[in-house]
């Protein structure tokens, strides 16, 4: 499978502060693929970096061919339209009720007339569960609906890449596992390849093809691979912890 991001030499520094160095890593099309870590190793960082929100000390990140943090104008609108990303708290405008909000990123990328977008966004969020919400304020909604509106949005445009960010934080465990179900579902009949950020054990083992661990001490990658083989096989202290839950 061709792969969609392309990681190479990665570093990023804050100051005199290293968050991480020589990451490398492909993504390929179609796969869930998760980066995790423990709390300060710079998965969220990794991940703005992807996006373009911040661009890197050394080395360089290529998503669907583009480096986002270079690309400006027309040509960052484009690429930016072609990614989908949802915040680990949601993110949606409070004032907007789910259709609006799901509908905001069609009205900013595309010439479509309002009807059709809140056609197409009441559509989004039927795909995950939600078409009978789309009237109600994101404050009228369970923290697993926002998570999951926060999907719908970010699927408005037909996204080659989502982008999720913590996905899991702050749910019960059975919200959880309905929403890692979600996940794979939109996987499986989208073709949409997925970056997810967590450290949400169940989680990673659940919907991960395939997975990079960070650590913080290591200031960078220390394991590569499918997630249930890192669990079982895994011969490195720090990444048999993390899989086992074992105080360090």
């Amino acid at each position: 499978m061709e792969p969609v991001i392309e990681a190479r030499d990665l570093a990023m520094r804050f100051g005199e502060k290293t968050v991480f160095k020589n990451v490398s890593f492909d993504v390929r099309r179609g796969e869930i693929f998760v980066i995790l870590g423990g709390s300060g190793c710079g998965k969220s960082t990794l991940l703005k970096l992807l996006i373009g929100l911040h661009r890197p000390s050394a080395g360089h990140a290529r998503v669907l061919g583009e480096e986002l943090g270079l690309l400006t104008g027309q040509r960052r609108r484009h690429a930016l339209s072609r990614i989908g990303v949802m915040w680990q708290q949601g993110a949606l405008l409070g004032s907007l009720n789910l259709i609006e909000n799901v509908a905001l990123p069609m009205e900013q990328h595309s010439a479509l007339p309002p009807e059709a977008r809140s056609a197409l966004a009441r559509a989004k969020l039927g795909l995950v569960g939600l078409g009978d919400a789309g009237g109600k304020l994101p404050s009228e909604i369970s923290g697993g609906m926002l998570k999951r509106a926060g999907i719908a949005r970010a699927m408005a445009l037909d996204a080659d890449i989502l982008f999720l960010d913590e996905p899991s934080a702050g749910l019960d465990p059975i919200t959880s596992a309905g929403l890692d179900a979600l996940i794979m579902s939109l996987s499986r009949e989208t073709g949409t390849t997925f970056v997810v950020v967590t450290h949400e054990l169940q989680s990673i083992l659940a919907i991960g093809d395939r997975c990079i661990m960070l650590d913080k001490s290591a200031q960078g990658i220390i394991a590569e691979g499918d997630p249930k083989l890192l669990r079982d096989n895994t011969t490195d202290p720090t990444v048999r912890a993390f899989f086992r839950r074992e105080a360090s």
